[in-house]
């Protein structure tokens, strides 16, 4: 293998790819990366068997070869080279780098060794156009209700499925839920994606990019973005009936500014750290407020008002980070804070008619 590249673009796919591998294995080559000539293209890919990233970058190809190099040595000493022309040449398992005045030789082990990368037979697959904005907003909205608890693996990941001619997203830890509907659809498909590969490809889409295109099996997920790629396997498992938790209607509903409330919740955070994060939220149709009240034993307590369109009277307590978390993604000026009574579901959304998002919070016993 001898080529040569620039210096700008082989960094950034490094750093991109190198996120994936792995070593924290037993297979060593999971903690390298594979660079392999394709026609005028170099690909550069990592692999964890769960996820795996490629990136094609152009190069100037005078002989073709492939081998695969420790993936962080590699990406830390490329980003150090100065910006300018890289000199890649492939001798028996070593790789030696030149530019300008800087020569090293990196050990390596021969491409043979590196797993398969997998793909996606596109004609037996499901596939979606998402606008790479909507596609960012909609996954951050719905990674944070997922659980981190391993004992229940369909939990861990956001539930992509087909109902009523739309794709929704929807993700559930048992103490909080969100639903996001995203795009039409004339497709079925029922997925769970896990939150490491959503994360993974937030982290790819560069702010130049205007759609992901998805491409579902049965098995596998994989995401197009201009010159990369990110292909994961799916959950398996059957995902819960989360509509059914959330209330059709609400006896107490409270509109009021978002910004305003967010603050509010911000505050009364901070004395409810001691309390477990807990938070009373009391809405008054006669005062025709929210208030939120929280207790520090330790340091004291403190109690915030504002403002809001009310109908009906009540008390629930939640808990805060929660509360702040869906504030932070609920995209609107103008929010609705519905709940039925202190043991009833919590629903935050938007006052706007034709909303895409709710956002589900379970109540704490006070």
């Amino acid at each position: 293998m001898e080529l040569s590249v620039t210096q700008e673009n082989l960094s950034k796919a490094l750093s991109a790819v190198g996120r994936v591998a792995s070593t924290k294995t037993q297979l060593p080559i999971l903690g390298n990366i594979l660079l392999r000539t394709d026609g005028n293209r170099l690909l550069i890919a990592a692999t964890n068997l769960e996820i795996a990233t490629t990136q094609y970058i152009g190069a100037n190809i005078a002989k073709p070869g492939a081998i695969t190099v420790p993936a962080r040595l590699i990406s830390e000493f490329v980003s150090s080279l100065p910006k300018g022309q890289i000199e890649l040449k492939g001798v028996g398992d070593t790789i030696h780098i030149t530019s300008g005045k800087y020569r090293s030789v990196i050990n390596g082990v021969i491409a043979d060794d590196f797993p398969e990368l997998p793909v996606i037979e596109e004609d037996k697959s499901v596939s979606y156009a998402i606008n790479a904005e909507e596609f960012k907003q909609a996954v951050a909205q719905t990674v944070i209700t997922a659980s981190s608890d391993a004992t229940r693996p369909v939990l861990t990941g956001v539930y992509w499925h087909s109902h009523e001619g739309w794709i929704y997203l929807a993700a559930t830890d048992g103490y909080r839920l969100s639903e996001r509907r995203l795009v039409e659809t004339k497709s079925e498909v029922a997925a769970i994606i896990p939150v490491q590969t959503l994360q993974e490809v937030l982290r790819t889409i560069p702010d130049s990019a205007e759609t992901v295109d998805i491409l579902f099996d049965e098995s596998q997920v994989r995401f197009r973005i201009d010159e990369a790629e990110v292909i994961s396997r799916l959950i398996d498992g059957n995902f819960p009936d989360y509509r059914q938790l959330i209330p059709a209607n609400s006896d107490i509903v409270a509109v009021m500014n978002k910004a305003e409330f967010s603050r509010v919740t911000k505050v009364a955070g901070l004395f409810a750290r001691e309390s477990g994060g807990s938070v009373t939220v009391t809405v008054d149709s006669e005062a025709k407020n929210v208030s939120l009240h929280s207790i520090a034993s330790e340091f004291g307590e403190n109690t915030s008002e504002l403002e809001a369109e009310v109908t009906g009277d009540g008390q629930i307590t939640l808990n805060s980070r929660y509360l702040s978390e869906a504030l932070n993604v609920v995209d609107a000026t103008t929010i609705s804070f519905n709940f039925s009574g202190k043991l009833s579901p919590c629903i935050l959304k938007s006052t706007d008619e034709n909303t895409n998002y709710y956002h589900v919070i379970m109540p704490l016993k006070s």
